[in-house]
């Protein structure tokens, strides 16, 4: 059991979460991103992968949601896995699951029988549905998650379907951020009591969750329960997007009347322009905005609106983000092991989270992994690295 100081394994500078133990029993989606998270924050990360593999596919060197982790394979279905798979849960402070409701009790490995040989140690639980409910045993994905939460309606015009927003919405801030939180606030108070506890962490839960602000406005009449008819939501033509002549967009979100003068200015709306506070007349300011837009390029509209404060930005994609200026000075893209990958974030002044290691290839650490957490050697021999 970590007692919060630097571990065997760890090195002073690691992150704040040096010294901390994490067992994260492999899977795909929120919960690889949740373990990889905590170890981009120094924790001492071992990801358990079953034989043949678990993941999304992807060569196991690219697969950077495995980084700053370690590998053993285990058979949870053979004899001595589940033993094995417990010993390291003893001397764990956080263990990981994402399975069905009732599969890791039947391995074996659910949270009786690993708390059985850890008190203190913290059992998160990520799924979509979570481990009660009509649903909870059912298969789901995200957009399911998002569908019955209210979120996904929110999303996309209001002449067509709802938009779809990838799987950052559900699986990693309703699901893979709440799981962190839950654990390392379940892990202070382990540590200040001596007992752990089981965190349920369900993507229905968390995506619910993030709109507490949307339902507040609701309630107070200040939202309207449809799509693309609120301030926030695309309804608004100071806070849109909007297509430029060579085809690219630029976002714009100038929500406060100092901001939106700057914006109006240089644009060019003019003085003629419809008052942005009469809702009555929007279409015919977004139809205005549009028709400026529409006169020259993204570069140039980027140039424009370059240092200034009417909160206007190019939209670009995945590849172009890390060339963007401000992004490129902060360093928030990196490239390690010639893999370009988002940098570990957030920042902290005295304990900066690193990359201290490539992504794990199954299998790869278990002889390391024995020796510093002082357990005999676990899984299939592999060349350590």
């Amino acid at each position: 059991m970590s007692d919060g100081h630097t571990a065997p394994g760890a090195e002073p500078g690691d992150g704040p979460l040096a010294g901390v133990r994490v067992v994260e029993l492999a899977g795909i989606g929120p919960g690889p991103f949740a373990a990889m998270l905590l170890g981009d924050l120094g924790a001492d990360v071992v990801r358990v992968d079953r034989p043949g593999g678990a993941g999304l596919g992807l060569p196991a060197d690219r697969d950077v949601t495995n980084r700053n982790k370690r590998s053993v394979v285990l058979d949870l279905k053979t004899a001595d896995g589940p033993g094995l798979f417990l010993d390291l849960a003893g001397r764990a402070d956080i263990v990981l699951e994402g399975y069905r409701p009732g599969v890791a009790e039947r391995l074996g490995v659910g949270p009786e029988e690993c708390r059985a040989r850890n008190r203190r140690l913290v059992y998160g639980r990520m799924t979509g549905w979570g481990q009660e409910g009509p649903l909870a045993d059912r298969a789901g994905h995200d957009i399911g998650y998002l569908a019955v939460t209210g979120t996904l309606g929110m999303i996309g015009p209001a002449s067509g379907p709802p938009s779809v927003p990838a799987n950052l919405l559900g699986d990693y801030a309703g699901g893979s951020l709440y799981l962190v939180v839950g654990v390392l606030a379940a892990l202070h108070h382990a540590r200040a009591t001596g007992h752990g506890q089981v965190v349920d962490a369900a993507i229905v839960d968390g995506a619910s969750h993030l709109s507490t602000m949307l339902h507040a406005m609701l309630a107070a009449g200040a939202w309207q329960d449809r799509r693309e008819a609120n301030l926030l939501d695309g309804g608004c033509p100071y806070y849109a997007v909007y297509r430029t002549a060579d085809g690219g967009y630029m976002a714009v979100g100038a929500l406060e009347p100092r901001f939106y003068a700057e914006f109006a200015a240089l644009l060019g709306l003019g003085e003629s322009a419809p008052d942005r506070e009469d809702t009555a007349r929007w279409d015919e300011l977004r139809a205005l905005i549009a028709a400026r837009f529409r006169t020259r390029t993204r570069a140039e509209w980027t140039a424009v609106f370059e240092g200034t404060d009417a909160c206007t930005a190019p939209v670009l994609s995945l590849r172009e983000a890390g060339s963007h200026p401000h992004l490129a000075a902060r360093g928030t893209f990196t490239d390690h092991g010639g893999v370009p990958q988002p940098a570990p974030a957030p920042r902290f002044s005295v304990t900066p989270g690193t990359l201290r290691r490539p992504p794990a290839l199954p299998g790869a650490h278990a002889a390391g992994i024995a020796r510093d957490w002082e357990l005999p050697r676990l899984g299939r021999p592999h060349e350590e690295s």
